[in-house]
Order: C-alpha cells, then sequence, then structure tokens
C-alpha cells in the first residue's frame, strides 16, 4: 500500500481579457478496491462555480461556470490517496478463457459492446494481420498472448513525449513508428479489438519510484494505458509504453471506449483563435508513505 500526493496545474494565458465559457473538467480518480481518495480539491482562477457529475461510463466529471472575463485561466487539482495494488498481480482466469480463440458470454458480449469493435478504419486490414502475427497457433495461452502484445508494441511503435493535442490513428503510429502514451495505448487497445477481446482506454496518472529506472514515462505527466477483459479476472490493466501489466503505480481518472473522451480539460473562450497564447501544465506525482 502507497499513500501518493499528486498535483495537477494548468494555466492558459491570453493575450487580453476573454470571456471563459463552461469548462468540462476530468481529474478526479476512480474510487475502487484498489484506489482510495484520502482527500481532493479543485480550485479555478478566476473562481468558477463547479458542479459535479458522472459521464456515460461511470467517470466523475466536474463542470465549471465562469461569471468574469480574464486574461489568465489556472485550474489546480490536488489529491491525497492510498493505492493497493501489486507489483506481480495473480490473476483468476476463468479456464475456459486461458486459450485463445474463446468465446465470451452472451450477457459479456451484450455488455462489453463497443469495447469489442475497433473504432478506427482499417481498410487493407493492416492492423487486423499486424495484431493476428502474434498469434502463435490455432490455440495459444492467452494471457501469453496478451503479454506478448504488450511488451512489443514498442518494438514497433517507439516512445516520443508528444505536447501537441490530439491522437494519432493506429494506422498512422504504425506508419510513422513514434508515438507518445496515448498512442501506443490506442493501438493495442484496437489491435486486440480485431483479436476478438473487449478493451477501454484509460487514462490518468503514472506513479515513478526514484530507484526504478528503464521507464519511458515519468511521474511528471499525465498517463494512458488500456484494459483488457478476461472472464473471471475482470479487467486487467496493460501498460504497452512501459511494458508492464497489473495496476501497479497507475492511478486511472478516466476509463473510456476512445482516447478522444478522455481529455483531462475541455472548455472554449469567446475570441479570437489567436488570443490564446500558451497553456503550461506541471503534474507531480509523489510517495508520501
Amino acid at each position: 500500500m502507497s499513500i501518493l500526493d499528486i498535483r495537477h496545474s494548468t494555466t492558459y494565458r491570453y493575450q487580453r481579457e476573454v470571456v471563459l465559457h463552461r469548462h468540462r473538467l476530468m481529474l478526479r480518480p476512480r474510487a475502487t478496491h484498489d484506489l482510495r481518495l484520502l482527500s481532493t480539491s479543485l480550485t479555478c482562477t478566476p473562481a468558477a462555480m463547479v458542479s459535479w457529475t458522472y459521464d456515460v461510463f461511470g467517470n466523475s466529471i466536474a463542470w465549471a461556470d465562469f461569471d468574469k472575463p480574464s486574461a489568465t485561466l489556472t485550474i489546480e487539482s490536488r489529491l491525497e490517496l492510498e493505492l493497493y495494488t501489486t507489483e506481480w498481480p495473480v490473476f483468476q482466469i476463468a479456464p475456459a478463457a486461458h486459450s485463445y480463440p474463446f468465446a465470451y458470454s452472451e450477457d459479456e458480449r451484450a455488455d462489453l459492446g463497443a469495447m469489442l469493435t475497433p473504432q478506427y478504419p482499417d481498410p487493407d486490414n493492416r492492423l487486423k494481420r499486424w495484431a493476428e502475427a502474434f498469434v502463435a497457433g490455432p490455440t495459444t495461452d492467452t494471457l501469453s498472448l496478451l503479454k506478448d502484445i504488450n511488451a512489443s508494441t514498442t518494438g514497433w511503435i517507439a516512445y516520443q513525449a508528444r505536447d501537441d493535442e490530439g491522437t494519432q490513428t493506429p494506422l498512422e503510429s504504425l506508419g510513422i513508428g513514434t508515438g507518445s502514451c496515448r498512442d501506443i495505448a490506442l493501438l493495442m487497445a484496437e489491435a486486440v479489438r480485431h483479436l476478438g477481446f473487449g478493451a477501454r482506454i484509460i487514462s490518468g496518472y503514472l506513479f515513478v519510484p526514484p530507484a526504478e529506472t528503464g521507464w519511458s514515462s515519468t511521474s511528471g505527466t499525465t498517463h494512458a494505458w488500456l484494459e483488457i477483459y478476461l472472464p473471471g479476472a475482470g479487467w486487467i490493466s496493460f501498460d504497452p509504453t512501459n511494458r508492464t501489466m497489473g495496476g501497479a503505480n497507475l492511478i486511472p481518472v478516466a476509463c473510456v471506449r476512445d482516447i478522444r473522451q478522455a481529455v483531462p480539460i475541455s472548455g472554449s473562450f469567446f475570441g479570437a483563435a489567436a488570443d490564446l497564447l500558451g497553456m503550461d501544465v506541471r503534474v507531480t506525482v509523489s510517495k508520501i508513505s
């Protein structure tokens, strides 16, 4: 068990005072049996009226409404939480799903719904063929197959930090050969969907203990990975950027079908596009005990 302190600050700068429209904030982690929130605070400058709701996936959404113009906007989230995940979890996969291919139950297929369906075009089946190349034979061990894809994705797509908005499509990532954590997570999610697995995208934070080395990402950033549903075991975390599996050091905030639904902060302002001078983001994840 670890107690972590997370600070996430985003500042927008404008060349003149602008009218701030409603902003949508996805900054509150999902409380589960692996994660317990101890304290949270959300501050907007200028002050905003904040209301809370849940989206269709059950993620906590804060809506911020502003009543006066401003030349800057700062949104600060501070969290203290307990993380109970283990480094080497044991997954109790149902016997019928030990070998791939297997069939989800009728209820599972209905409930997984769009999580089973690739979300991006693959007109020449390039991504599907790429995923199928990992399948060793007519039957193969399910978890070994997923581990192979998870460990090999960054052999095809080299990690490269990218600050610009948006996410590359899976085919773009295969073509370019580089991608951010969100590009890599999306690629693997779409690949396993082509193999018939239910997968969802997770956005949140990554904690890297100072003594650890060999990680592609750092604790001072948001992070993206994916979860794959296996009968019996449920949703299992896979982080292809860092070639790890299980939820150790991962703090989930948003659980979505497609990465575009997991933007931490979205909103608009009334003014010219040139009024926006820039955006600064600072994230720290530190261990208290």
